[in-house]
C-alpha cells in the first residue's frame, strides 16, 4: 500500500491522512499510540481529565510512538481548558484538535510553541473564524458522528467548508471504510477523522460490553439525546438512551433533570459497561462495524479500498 499524499500528510508528517477521534474517556494512550504507529494521527482525549493523568498519558504515548506525531483533543468548555492549553505546550505535543468552542485565546501561544492547531467545526461560519484565527486545518464534522453533534450532515457540510476556506479540511462523521474515505476526498477533503470504527480496535480500552454494543449495532441503532439541553449527543440506542429521549419528548425530563441523570454517564459506559446508567456514545455508522481487530489492520484495509476506488 503506497502512502496517500495530501496537504494533511505533509503538514503533519504522517503516512495516511486519518485522525482517530479524540473521544472523551475513550481515547487514551494505547489507542492513540496504535493509530500513530500505524501511520495515522492518534489523539488523546483531554475531556475534563485531571492534568497529572493527562501528562502521564502524553508521556506514555511519546514513549510508544518515538518521533511519530500524535495529538491531544481539548474540549474548550471543560473547566480545566486553561490548564490543558498550558500542558500541551509544556509537554511539546505536536498537534492539538479542539471541540466545543473557539480556541482563539490560546492560538498565539500554541503557534509560538510550534503546535499545529486543528479545530473541529460544525459550520462554515466557525470554519472561517478558525482560519482567520490561524488554524492549520479544520475537521468538518457532520451530525452522523458519535458524541456531541451539529445539525448538518457530512455530505452537505464538507464541500461547503472546502469552498469557504483555503486551509485543508478533514471530513468526519459516518466514515468507517475506504468508500467513506474516497467519498470524502471527492467532496474536497484532504483527510478523514474516524471515531466509531476505532471503538472496535483491539487497542481500544473500553469495557467489553461497550465494544459488543458497537459491533452488534444495526443501521437503526443510534439515537440522539440532549437536544433539550442544547448539547445533543449521539448514542447507541439502549433502554437508558430511549428513556432519556422519551423524557425529553414528553417534557417529563427538564433540561436540569436530564443533566443530573446523565452526569458521569459516559464514564459509567466506558469503564463499567453499565447498561442501566451509561451513555454509550457512538456514530450512526456503527452498523458497518462488525469485528474487533488491530487499529493497524483497519487503517491499511480502509486506505487500500480507498485507493482502488480513487484509482478508477
Amino acid at each position: 500500500m503506497t502512502a496517500v499524499k495530501t496537504r494533511i500528510t505533509e503538514l503533519l508528517g504522517i503516512k495516511y491522512p486519518i485522525f482517530q477521534g479524540g473521544m472523551a474517556w475513550i481515547a487514551e494512550h494505547t489507542l492513540a499510540s496504535a493509530v500513530s504507529n500505524a501511520g495515522g494521527l492518534g489523539i488523546i482525549a483531554g475531556g475534563s481529565a485531571p492534568i497529572d493523568y493527562l501528562r502521564d498519558q502524553i508521556r506514555q504515548t511519546k514513549a510508544a510512538v518515538g518521533d511519530k506525531p500524535f495529538g491531544v483533543n481539548i474540549m474548550l468548555m471543560s473547566p480545566n481548558a486553561d490548564d490543558l492549553a498550558k500542558l500541551v505546550i509544556e509537554e511539546g505535543v505536536p498537534v492539538v484538535t479542539t471541540g466545543a468552542g473557539n480556541p482563539g485565546k490560546y492560538m498565539a501561544a500554541w503557534k509560538e510553541a510550534g503546535i499545529k492547531v486543528i479545530p473541529v467545526i460544525p459550520s462554515v461560519a466557525l470554519a472561517k473564524r478558525m482560519e482567520r484565527a490561524g488554524a492549520d486545518a479544520v475537521v468538518a464534522e457532520g451530525t452522523e458522528s458519535g458524541g456531541h453533534i451539529g445539525e448538518n450532515t457530512t455530505m452537505c457540510l464538507v464541500p461547503q467548508v472546502v469552498d469557504a476556506v483555503e486551509i485543508p479540511v478533514i471530513a468526519a462523521g459516518g466514515i468507517a471504510d475506504g468508500r467513506g474515505i474516497a467519498a470524502s476526498f471527492m467532496l474536497g477533503a484532504e483527510g478523514v477523522q474516524v471515531g466509531t470504527r476505532f471503538l472496535a480496535a483491539e487497542e481500544c480500552q473500553i469495557h467489553p460490553t461497550y465494544k459488543e454494543l458497537v459491533v452488534k449495532a444495526k443501521d437503526t441503532d443510534s439515537i440522539v439525546t440532549g437536544r433539550s439541553t442544547g448539547h445533543p449527543c449521539r448514542n447507541v440506542k439502549t433502554k437508558f438512551a430511549k428513556m432519556l429521549a422519551n423524557g425529553e419528548k414528553d417534557g417529563s425530563l427538564t433540561p436540569e433533570k436530564f443533566e443530573e441523570i446523565t452526569l458521569g454517564s459516559l464514564r459509567k459506559a466506558v469503564q463499567d459497561g453499565n447498561l442501566e446508567e451509561g451513555s454509550f456514545l457512538c456514530g450512526a455508522i456503527a452498523g458497518m462495524v462488525t469485528k474487533i481487530e488491530p487499529a493497524k489492520d483497519m487503517i491499511e484495509e480502509m486506505f487500500k479500498q480507498a485507493e482502488e476506488l480513487l484509482g478508477k
